[in-house]
């Protein structure tokens, strides 16, 4: 899984399990943001849109969980 983990100098830090790399912003989506989850298309990157709400959902039912 590609995740954007986070934006440096012109550069998207890219998690992809135990390992990361980066690639110039302007090879993402404009709407690419920190937590993103990307998908390799004949296109480039794209934005997995559904799957980057299934984990922003898991990590706010986490989080939640912390204050129970």
């Amino acid at each position: 899984m590609l995740v954007v983990d986070r934006f440096e100098d012109g550069y998207a830090i890219i998690e992809n399990g135990d390992e990361y790399f980066k690639i110039k912003k302007r090879q993402l989506p404009e709407a690419a943001k920190e937590g993103s989850i990307l998908k390799v298309s004949d296109k480039g990157y794209e934005i997995d849109i559904e799957a980057t709400e299934m984990r922003r959902k898991e990590i706010l039912k986490l989080q939640d969980s912390l204050w129970e």
